[in-house]
Protein backbone atom coordinates (compact mmCIF):
# COMPACT_ATOMS: atom_id res chain seq x y z
CA UNK A 1 0.00 0.00 0.00
CA UNK A 2 2.81 2.25 0.98
CA UNK A 3 4.63 1.80 -2.75
CA UNK A 4 1.12 2.35 -4.09
CA UNK A 5 1.03 5.33 -2.80
CA UNK A 6 4.60 6.71 -3.61
CA UNK A 7 3.65 5.42 -7.25
CA UNK A 8 0.86 7.93 -7.64
CA UNK A 9 2.58 10.68 -6.02
CA UNK A 10 5.15 10.03 -8.22
CA UNK A 11 3.10 10.07 -11.57
CA UNK A 12 1.13 12.83 -10.81
CA UNK A 13 3.61 14.80 -10.07
CA UNK A 14 5.17 13.96 -12.74
CA UNK A 15 1.81 14.45 -14.94
CA UNK A 16 1.58 17.96 -13.51
CA UNK A 17 5.11 19.26 -14.02
CA UNK A 18 5.40 17.93 -17.82
CA UNK A 19 2.33 19.30 -18.71
CA UNK A 20 3.34 22.65 -17.67
CA UNK A 21 6.42 22.37 -19.09
CA UNK A 22 4.63 21.07 -22.28
CA UNK A 23 1.77 24.59 -22.21
CA UNK A 24 4.86 26.76 -21.58
CA UNK A 25 6.39 25.50 -25.27
CA UNK A 26 3.30 25.86 -27.17
CA UNK A 27 2.77 29.42 -25.78
CA UNK A 28 6.14 30.30 -26.62
CA UNK A 29 5.65 28.67 -30.16
CA UNK A 30 2.61 30.21 -30.66
CA UNK A 31 4.22 33.73 -29.45
CA UNK A 32 7.13 33.60 -31.95
CA UNK A 33 4.71 32.03 -35.05
CA UNK A 34 2.47 35.39 -34.00
CA UNK A 35 5.74 37.56 -34.39
CA UNK A 36 6.49 36.19 -37.41
CA UNK A 37 3.31 36.36 -39.28
CA UNK A 38 2.89 40.13 -38.01
CA UNK A 39 6.62 40.79 -39.76
CA UNK A 40 5.31 40.99 -43.41
CA UNK A 41 2.86 43.83 -43.17
CA UNK A 42 3.05 47.00 -44.46
CA UNK A 43 4.01 49.43 -41.48
CA UNK A 44 0.52 51.40 -40.37
CA UNK A 45 0.44 54.93 -41.24
CA UNK A 46 1.70 57.63 -38.92
CA UNK A 47 -1.74 59.00 -37.38
CA UNK A 48 -3.13 55.77 -36.83
CA UNK A 49 -0.27 55.00 -34.22
CA UNK A 50 -1.80 57.35 -31.57
CA UNK A 51 -5.00 55.30 -31.94
CA UNK A 52 -3.13 51.99 -31.46
CA UNK A 53 -0.50 53.03 -28.87
CA UNK A 54 -2.85 52.94 -25.98
CA UNK A 55 -4.55 49.80 -26.57
CA UNK A 56 -1.20 48.05 -27.02
CA UNK A 57 -0.44 49.74 -23.79
CA UNK A 58 -3.69 48.79 -22.05
CA UNK A 59 -2.88 44.64 -23.21
CA UNK A 60 0.84 44.84 -22.04
CA UNK A 61 -0.71 43.87 -18.27
CA UNK A 62 1.85 42.50 -15.40
CA UNK A 63 2.94 38.76 -15.43
CA UNK A 64 1.35 36.58 -12.49
CA UNK A 65 3.70 34.72 -10.38
CA UNK A 66 2.85 31.63 -11.88
CA UNK A 67 3.54 33.36 -15.73
CA UNK A 68 6.59 34.65 -14.82
CA UNK A 69 7.88 31.42 -13.47
CA UNK A 70 7.06 29.27 -16.45
CA UNK A 71 8.72 32.42 -18.38
CA UNK A 72 11.77 31.79 -16.06
CA UNK A 73 11.97 28.57 -16.29
CA UNK A 74 11.96 28.54 -20.56
CA UNK A 75 14.63 31.15 -20.72
CA UNK A 76 16.85 28.99 -18.61
CA UNK A 77 16.68 26.00 -21.74
CA UNK A 78 14.65 22.75 -20.76
CA UNK A 79 17.49 20.67 -20.18
CA UNK A 80 19.07 21.28 -16.89
CA UNK A 81 15.99 23.05 -15.33
CA UNK A 82 14.18 19.97 -16.61
CA UNK A 83 16.55 17.82 -14.88
CA UNK A 84 16.20 20.34 -11.94
CA UNK A 85 12.19 20.02 -12.24
CA UNK A 86 12.33 16.23 -12.09
CA UNK A 87 14.40 16.02 -8.78
CA UNK A 88 12.29 18.59 -7.07
CA UNK A 89 9.34 15.73 -8.03
CA UNK A 90 10.83 12.90 -6.85
CA UNK A 91 12.07 14.39 -3.57
CA UNK A 92 8.58 16.02 -2.90
CA UNK A 93 7.17 12.34 -4.05
CA UNK A 94 9.44 10.63 -1.28
CA UNK A 95 9.07 13.46 1.24
CA UNK A 96 4.82 13.39 1.08
CA UNK A 97 5.35 9.21 1.27
CA UNK A 98 7.25 9.67 4.23
CA UNK A 99 4.76 12.34 5.73
CA UNK A 100 1.91 10.16 5.50
CA UNK A 101 3.98 6.87 6.74
CA UNK A 102 4.75 8.99 10.08
CA UNK A 103 1.44 10.22 10.14
CA UNK A 104 -0.07 6.56 9.90
CA UNK A 105 3.01 5.45 12.70
CA UNK A 106 1.88 8.37 15.27
CA UNK A 107 -0.23 6.74 17.72
CA UNK A 108 -0.93 7.64 21.89
CA UNK A 109 1.42 5.66 23.90
CA UNK A 110 -0.18 6.91 26.98
CA UNK A 111 -3.24 5.57 26.25
CA UNK A 112 -1.83 1.74 25.20
CA UNK A 113 -0.17 1.87 28.32
CA UNK A 114 -2.52 2.37 30.26
CA UNK A 115 -4.65 -0.20 28.28
CA UNK A 116 -2.06 -2.91 28.98
CA UNK A 117 -1.73 -2.13 32.78
CA UNK A 118 -5.40 -2.67 32.90
CA UNK A 119 -5.20 -6.05 31.48
CA UNK A 120 -2.28 -6.88 33.64
CA UNK A 121 -4.10 -6.15 36.64
CA UNK A 122 -6.22 -8.75 35.50
CA UNK A 123 -3.31 -11.40 34.62
CA UNK A 124 -4.86 -10.97 31.06
CA UNK A 125 -1.09 -11.06 28.95
CA UNK A 126 -3.22 -12.23 25.97
CA UNK A 127 -5.58 -9.63 26.01
CA UNK A 128 -2.69 -6.95 26.18
CA UNK A 129 -1.44 -8.29 23.81
CA UNK A 130 -4.16 -8.37 21.51
CA UNK A 131 -4.43 -4.86 22.41
CA UNK A 132 -1.25 -4.13 20.87
CA UNK A 133 -1.86 -6.13 17.47
CA UNK A 134 -5.30 -3.53 17.09
CA UNK A 135 -2.81 -0.65 17.59
CA UNK A 136 -1.34 0.93 15.02
CA UNK A 137 2.10 2.38 14.94
CA UNK A 138 5.80 0.87 16.34
CA UNK A 139 5.22 1.54 19.62
CA UNK A 140 2.56 -0.75 19.92
CA UNK A 141 4.41 -3.39 17.65
CA UNK A 142 7.04 -3.83 19.86
CA UNK A 143 5.41 -4.21 22.83
CA UNK A 144 3.82 -7.06 21.14
CA UNK A 145 6.92 -8.64 20.44
CA UNK A 146 7.66 -8.03 24.36
CA UNK A 147 4.61 -9.25 25.59
CA UNK A 148 4.92 -12.52 23.62
CA UNK A 149 8.23 -13.12 24.92
CA UNK A 150 6.88 -12.55 28.64
CA UNK A 151 4.14 -14.73 27.75
CA UNK A 152 6.50 -17.64 26.62
CA UNK A 153 7.72 -17.30 30.13
CA UNK A 154 11.06 -15.26 29.27
CA UNK A 155 12.71 -13.21 31.97
CA UNK A 156 12.25 -9.39 31.87
CA UNK A 157 16.23 -8.83 31.16
CA UNK A 158 15.04 -10.97 27.77
CA UNK A 159 11.91 -9.07 26.59
CA UNK A 160 14.13 -5.69 27.50
CA UNK A 161 16.67 -7.21 24.98
CA UNK A 162 14.03 -8.17 22.81
CA UNK A 163 12.22 -4.29 22.95
CA UNK A 164 15.92 -2.41 22.54
CA UNK A 165 16.24 -5.01 19.06
CA UNK A 166 12.99 -4.61 17.63
CA UNK A 167 13.26 -0.53 18.68
CA UNK A 168 16.54 -0.46 16.19
CA UNK A 169 14.49 -2.20 13.63
CA UNK A 170 11.58 0.07 13.87
CA UNK A 171 13.69 2.93 13.47
CA UNK A 172 15.39 1.75 10.64
CA UNK A 173 12.13 1.38 9.10
CA UNK A 174 11.30 5.35 10.17
CA UNK A 175 14.32 6.47 9.01
CA UNK A 176 14.31 4.74 5.42
CA UNK A 177 13.75 7.30 2.50
CA UNK A 178 15.58 10.23 4.03
CA UNK A 179 19.16 8.78 2.21
CA UNK A 180 17.14 9.46 -1.25
CA UNK A 181 15.30 13.28 -0.08
CA UNK A 182 19.62 13.96 0.84
CA UNK A 183 20.46 12.62 -2.73
CA UNK A 184 18.14 15.16 -4.12
CA UNK A 185 18.82 18.17 -1.51
CA UNK A 186 22.30 17.34 -3.29
CA UNK A 187 22.07 16.99 -7.03
CA UNK A 188 19.42 20.01 -7.57
CA UNK A 189 22.41 22.83 -6.93
CA UNK A 190 25.00 20.18 -8.55
CA UNK A 191 23.23 20.42 -11.81
CA UNK A 192 22.38 23.75 -11.43
CA UNK A 193 25.54 24.61 -11.06
CA UNK A 194 26.63 22.58 -14.32
CA UNK A 195 23.85 24.33 -16.23
CA UNK A 196 25.31 27.61 -15.13
CA UNK A 197 28.93 26.38 -16.24
CA UNK A 198 27.87 25.47 -19.54
CA UNK A 199 25.61 28.57 -19.91
CA UNK A 200 28.63 30.57 -19.31
CA UNK A 201 30.96 28.28 -22.28
CA UNK A 202 28.05 29.37 -24.56
CA UNK A 203 28.13 33.24 -23.63
CA UNK A 204 31.84 32.73 -24.07
CA UNK A 205 31.27 31.40 -27.63
CA UNK A 206 28.52 33.60 -28.69
CA UNK A 207 31.12 36.90 -27.90
CA UNK A 208 33.93 35.03 -29.69
CA UNK A 209 31.59 34.23 -32.92
CA UNK A 210 30.30 37.87 -32.61
CA UNK A 211 33.91 39.48 -32.47
CA UNK A 212 32.50 41.74 -30.18
CA UNK A 213 31.84 42.58 -26.59
CA UNK A 214 28.64 43.36 -26.36
CA UNK A 215 26.62 43.98 -23.55
CA UNK A 216 23.38 42.36 -24.68
CA UNK A 217 25.32 39.26 -25.93
CA UNK A 218 27.23 39.32 -22.12
CA UNK A 219 23.97 39.87 -20.40
CA UNK A 220 21.49 37.62 -22.37
CA UNK A 221 24.22 34.33 -21.58
CA UNK A 222 24.41 35.25 -18.17
CA UNK A 223 20.86 34.97 -17.34
CA UNK A 224 20.19 31.72 -18.89
CA UNK A 225 23.55 30.73 -17.39
CA UNK A 226 22.29 31.81 -13.77
CA UNK A 227 18.67 30.95 -14.23
CA UNK A 228 19.84 27.00 -13.61
CA UNK A 229 21.86 28.18 -10.69
CA UNK A 230 18.44 29.81 -9.06
CA UNK A 231 16.21 27.17 -9.64
CA UNK A 232 18.69 24.40 -8.47
CA UNK A 233 18.95 26.80 -5.10
CA UNK A 234 14.93 26.78 -4.82
CA UNK A 235 14.66 23.07 -5.32
CA UNK A 236 17.35 22.46 -2.75
CA UNK A 237 15.15 24.64 -0.25
CA UNK A 238 12.17 23.31 -0.58
CA UNK A 239 13.64 19.60 -0.07
CA UNK A 240 15.29 21.25 2.99
CA UNK A 241 12.55 22.16 4.58
CA UNK A 242 11.17 19.08 3.78
CA UNK A 243 14.13 17.25 5.40
CA UNK A 244 14.17 18.74 8.38
CA UNK A 245 10.05 18.23 9.23
CA UNK A 246 10.48 14.74 8.32
CA UNK A 247 13.66 14.27 10.72
CA UNK A 248 12.08 15.93 13.81
CA UNK A 249 9.10 13.88 13.34
CA UNK A 250 11.07 10.68 13.65
CA UNK A 251 12.98 12.41 16.70
CA UNK A 252 9.73 12.54 18.22
CA UNK A 253 8.53 9.09 17.98
CA UNK A 254 12.06 7.18 18.31
CA UNK A 255 11.76 9.42 21.87
CA UNK A 256 8.18 8.28 22.23
CA UNK A 257 8.76 4.87 21.62
CA UNK A 258 12.30 4.70 24.40
CA UNK A 259 9.69 6.76 26.46
CA UNK A 260 7.12 4.26 26.27
CA UNK A 261 9.47 1.41 26.51
CA UNK A 262 10.79 2.36 29.98
CA UNK A 263 7.36 2.37 31.01
CA UNK A 264 6.11 -0.63 29.64
CA UNK A 265 8.59 -2.78 31.49
CA UNK A 266 7.62 -0.79 34.31
CA UNK A 267 4.08 -2.62 34.28
CA UNK A 268 5.63 -5.95 33.63
CA UNK A 269 7.92 -6.09 36.68
CA UNK A 270 5.47 -4.69 38.50
CA UNK A 271 2.78 -6.92 37.30
CA UNK A 272 5.35 -10.09 36.92
CA UNK A 273 4.61 -13.67 37.61
CA UNK A 274 5.57 -14.60 40.96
Amino acid sequence: MKKLIAFLMVAGLFTFGISNLVVAQEEQAQTEQTEQVAAPETPAPVETVEEVAPAVQDEAAPLTFRESIKKQFIDGGPAFMGIVLVILLIGMAISIERIIYLTLSTANSEKLLKGIEDKMKNGDVEGAKQLCKDTRGPVASIFTQGLIRYQDGQSLDEVEKSLVSYGSVAGGKLESGLSWIGLCISLAPMFGFMGTVIGMIKAFDDIAAAGDMSPTIVASGMKVALLTTVFGLIAAIILQIFFNFIASKIESIVNDMENASISFMDILAKYNRK
